[in-house]
């Protein structure tokens, strides 16, 4: 079992920028790959970033690309999203996902761990 909590949301305007960041408990964080996914109001849960268990692959969204890097910390179990240059379409519920076989997925069915969200607001 793995718990993860997110924190850093909040209301900022456009062209601003935040760090999210997800804390992990439980097992072993190292041996997970992790995941940022965004739910927009009337809108499916989609696929923002990932990064593997170790660290070193990474994969974005289209949309993110070049404005959001995503990084982890296995020394202090914790998975940060960076977003700079933000747009009013990035406003959504921000989970943080643990996928227990490692990798950088994209899809969500990889994640066996979820978190609550945390809410990101961009005003024009």
């Amino acid at each position: 079992q793995v718990q993860l909590a997110e924190s850093g949301g909040g209301l900022v305007q456009a062209g601003g920028s935040l760090r999210l960041s997800c804390a992990a408990s439980g097992r072993i964080f190292s041996n997970y790959g992790m995941g940022w996914f965004r739910q927009a109001p009337g809108k499916e849960r989609e696929f923002v970033a990932a990064i593997s268990s170790s660290g070193g692959t990474t994969s974005y969204k289209d949309s993110v690309k070049g404005r959001f890097a995503i990084s982890r910390d296995n020394a202090k179990n914790t998975v940060y999203l960076q977003m700079n240059s933000l747009k009013p379409e990035d406003t959504a519920v921000y989970y943080c996902a643990a996928a227990p076989f490692g990798g950088a997925y994209g899809h969500w069915s990889n994640y066996a761990y979820w978190g609550q969200g945390t809410q990101v607001t961009v005003s024009s």
